[in-house]
């Protein structure tokens, strides 16, 4: 069949004809053969209910020979939280708190939970008829919840990502600006494959911000956000390591900033298929786009965070709940050793150094300052100014970030 020959419907079969199970299928392997059938057949069902963008899945529960699902239009998660404009004083249908709830973590519902749901949401769950009852596996749960996580809007209240921003990046011709991102998205790649070499668990995922890329950790938890933190320091060691070598445009000078926040995830329609790879929005990216406007070229800037990671601390001592951004850095400094025998350009990595900077005080010892910065809207926030100090056996040391007292000289705002 030729492409021109194919009707809408024609189209539309061959979107349904390579579902999203296949890309799990290197976790599908523990099921037999009718299990996985079964979960192809759910897919295709799934995709249905999505049509193509219109609606999305907000949580689901096995139920006899099938599984219920509880699906809404796109606009209505905003609506039920949204105070009526014909009516201010009208209460919300559902508060703002319960929603995120709801597109949080697991999205496995009791069948009880889903009923009362639904009637909180005005809205009636759909049965899904399966080929045969789930069977209860593990995997067979965890492929249905990303699955669902797929054809819906996901809620995250504390992640990491760090913004990558190019300097001058409009100033430069068209051409210019595709070879400095190809440069940018290979710093990136090389960074992975180093952390990968050292067994440092790094799933990265990336969005365009237009001068750069907002970077994260699909991986949840604080180990996760700190292997961002120094996936970050490899990816800009990298930029630099080109920066030293390049005689032309074509390697970026770049500004980078890192916070940890909330945020939505969600999967873009792609032609007629939801796209593999998540994007974010949320308070985490709206602070990096505020703090970016005050960077200066080469500065790395750390928000000012409370990481709100109690629900990821069941076996740790150490609570994570108040874990803001100076202890973030401290928890940083102590996985170092992660990085132990790590290589830069072909040299071996004897130490790295990573600090928020500060003046000296009466001790020899060096305070943290905070900055002040107001954006274009007139809103203040807090940042730090971070250092990143890369030595290396033979080779120069590489020294990423600013100095404070360069910052002072600047006239940055304390």
């Amino acid at each position: 069949m030729e492409l021109d020959e194919l009707s809408q419907s024609g189209i539309r079969r061959v979107a349904d004809y390579s579902p999203y199970f296949d890309q799990l299928a290197g976790i599908a392997n523990e099921m037999n053969l009718s299990q996985r059938s079964n979960l192809v057949h759910l897919e295709k069902c799934l995709h249905a209910e999505w049509s193509l963008g219109q609606n999305s899945i907000l949580s689901w529960c096995a139920m006899d020979q099938g599984i219920l699902i509880l699906v809404v239009p796109h606009y209505a998660i905003a609506e039920y939280t949204a105070v009526p404009a014909s009516d201010p004083t009208a209460p919300q249908k559902v508060s703002a708190r319960f929603l995120n709830e709801l597109i949080s973590g697991d999205r496995e519902l009791t069948l009880t939970q889903v009923q009362k749901v639904a009637r909180l949401l005005s809205i009636e769950p759909k049965y899904i008829t399966l080929r045969q009852p789930l069977s209860g596996h593990n995997v067979e749960s965890q492929i249905i919840e990303k699955m669902i996580r797929r054809y819906g809007i996901n809620y995250v209240a504390s992640r990491a990502v760090t913004l990558f921003d190019i300097v001058g990046f409009s100033l430069l011709t068209p051409f210019e600006q595709m070879t400095q991102l190809n440069s940018l998205s290979y710093s990136l790649n090389s960074a992975h494959a180093k952390m990968l070499e050292l067994d440092v668990g790094i799933n990265f995922a990336r969005s365009s911000s237009g001068d750069g890329f907002y970077v994260w950790n699909r991986d949840n938890g604080i180990d996760a956000n700190v292997n961002l933190y120094h996936f970050m320091h490899l990816v800009l060691a990298d930029n630099a390591i080109a920066r030293s070598k390049s005689v032309t445009k074509a390697v970026p000078r770049l500004r980078s900033c890192f916070h940890v926040g909330s945020c939505y995830e969600f999967h873009q329609a792609e032609g007629l298929n939801p796209t593999i790879h998540n994007f974010i929005v949320g308070d985490v990216t709206i602070e990096l786009a505020r703090m970016i406007e005050a960077a200066y070229p080469g500065q790395i800037l750390v928000g000012d965070f409370m990481a709100d990671l109690s629900d990821q601390i069941k076996e740790e001592t150490d609570s994570q709940v108040n874990l803001d951004s100076v202890r973030f850095l401290q928890r940083a400094k102590s996985n170092l050793a992660k990085l132990s025998g790590l290589e830069l350009s072909g040299e071996r990595v004897t130490s790295i150094k990573c600090y928020l900077t500060g003046e000296q005080t009466g001790n020899g010892e060096f305070n943290i300052r905070r900055l002040h910065i107001r954006d274009k809207h007139g809103l203040t926030r807090t940042a730090y100014n971070a250092k990143i100090n890369i030595y290396r056996d033979t080779a120069k040391p590489i020294l990423l970030g600013i100095e404070d007292k360069k910052l002072r000289l600047a006239g940055r705002r304390t």
